[in-house]
């Protein structure tokens, strides 16, 4: 309510949008709403975009559900919820269907943060890795390019009266002239 405020000190658009940092067009939308509607107009009207799909209710059994973990719900693999299993819960439990995008942002209303699991298998030797990186993998790749191998021309096009007459499309660029 900054603005009200500034806009019943008789402060100009202008000025309110450089003081509460926003654009020019929402300072003199703001001036508008004021001036027809008072106080009120500029009220909050809560967030925007549409309603989350489950009650509260069953947004505290998905918290609950998962606190449980991954693997009390049938991913054994490893104990991260990423926002496809997420999702994927949801429409078990719920028969809501949620996006992965939309349950990535539902999760971090619940205060959850979806994790990305390290495909990594747990017998992985990193020392092994090391060693084939160093050896094994210096002589299986292929060299790069050399550098006198490549190319760069200007994109610029030549003009027509500088093209020999036996190039392709020659004959377009005489129309032309």
């Amino acid at each position: 309510m900054q603005a009200v405020e500034l806009f019943e000190q008789k402060v100009k658009p202008p000025e309110v949008a450089r003081n509460l940092r926003v654009s020019l067009k929402s300072a003199y939308q703001w001036h508008q709403l004021w001036r027809d509607g008072g106080r009120e107009a500029l009220a909050s009207r809560g967030p925007g975009g549409s309603r989350c799909r489950l009650s509260p209710r069953c947004l505290e059994k998905l918290v609950m559900y998962l606190e449980q973990g991954p693997a009390a719900h049938g991913w054994v693999e490893d104990q991260v919820w990423t926002a496809a299993r997420v999702a994927t819960l949801i429409g078990r439990k719920f028969h809501v269907s949620y996006s992965v995008s939309g349950a990535t942002r539902l999760m971090h209303r619940l205060g959850f943060s979806p994790q990305v699991p390290a495909r990594r298998v747990a017998e992985r030797d990193e020392q092994a890795v090391t060693v084939w990186k160093e050896a094994t993998w210096a002589e299986v790749k292929e060299p790069g390019r050399p550098a006198e191998a490549t190319s760069a021309s200007r994109t610029r096009q030549a003009s027509p009266a500088g093209r020999p007459e036996a190039v392709p499309g020659a004959d377009v660029a005489a129309l032309r002239s």
